[in-house]
């Protein structure tokens, strides 16, 4: 396996799992592992989408925490989604990761409707108009809502998914009513919240949701979760977050 210039390759703790990432670049976080572990109990054979996929963290998690029959990923870096392609190689999940490089505006030319039986996404958090923009192409378009908005997330999710299919996203809890307000809109209907919080004395940092196509309302909102004790350890959950992937 040949790694461009500041290319590294790290490793999952996860059935062996690995992945290529670039330290110049934008690195997957604990957002994309905790999505992974929300959406752990995809249904055994389940064709699954995961949108704005960077270098297919998501996807080669679930891999390994899953039956899932495959999963797609879409990411329209060129140079990330190389990367993602030689994860793939490297973890020998030919048969079961397809990665796309492709606007995810795009989906529509390439896959018919009611297609997935599940869609995660962990996208740009911010609003093109907010936050300072990081120098680095790379971050910006990873933090931006430069490619495409969450509206388009929702729409593209909404149009893919089939009937009561699965929509999981981990996002920022100051666009929880930007969120619910598309959800609604394209209707994928708010099923589960949880609030993630760094500890017991901040305010949450992340909020994991679950939404499914054309299903009834009702919303339940989990226990907090949080990822520090207060000793400034992870806190028993997190541990076993990442204890189960080994």
């Amino acid at each position: 396996m040949i790694l461009d210039e500041n290319e590294r390759i790290d490793d999952l703790g996860i059935k062996k799992l690995k992945i290529i990432q670039n330290k110049e670049g934008f690195c997957f976080g604990i957002d994309s592992v905790l999505l992974s572990d929300f959406a752990k109990n995809i249904k055994k054979d389940s064709l699954v989408l995961d949108l704005g996929t960077g270098t297919g963290i998501i996807p080669i998690l679930l891999c390994g925490k899953t039956d899932l029959k495959k999963v797609i990923g879409v990411e329209i870096q060129e140079e990330v989604y190389n990367m993602a392609k030689k994860s793939i190689k490297l973890n020998n999940l030919e048969n079961k990761f397809e990665i796309i490089n492709e606007n995810i505006l795009n989906l529509e030319k390439i896959y018919k409707e009611n297609t997935f039986d599940v869609i995660t996404t962990n996208p740009p958090y911010k609003k093109i108009d907010t936050g300072i923009l990081n120098e680095n192409k790379k971050k910006i378009v990873s933090r931006h809502e430069i490619t495409a908005s969450l509206e388009d997330f929702l729409k593209v999710s909404k149009r893919l998914l089939k009937d009561k299919g699965k929509f999981y996203m981990v996002h920022r809890p100051e666009r929880l009513v930007d969120i619910i307000y598309n959800m609604r809109k394209y209707k994928i209907e708010p099923k589960t919240i949880r609030f993630v919080f760094s500890n017991k004395n901040k305010e949450p940092k992340l909020v994991l949701i679950k939404g499914i196509k054309n299903a009834k309302p009702f919303l339940k909102i989990e226990k907090n979760l949080y990822i520090y004790d207060e000793n400034g350890k992870y806190s028993e959950e997190i541990e076993k977050i990442y204890n189960s992937n080994i």
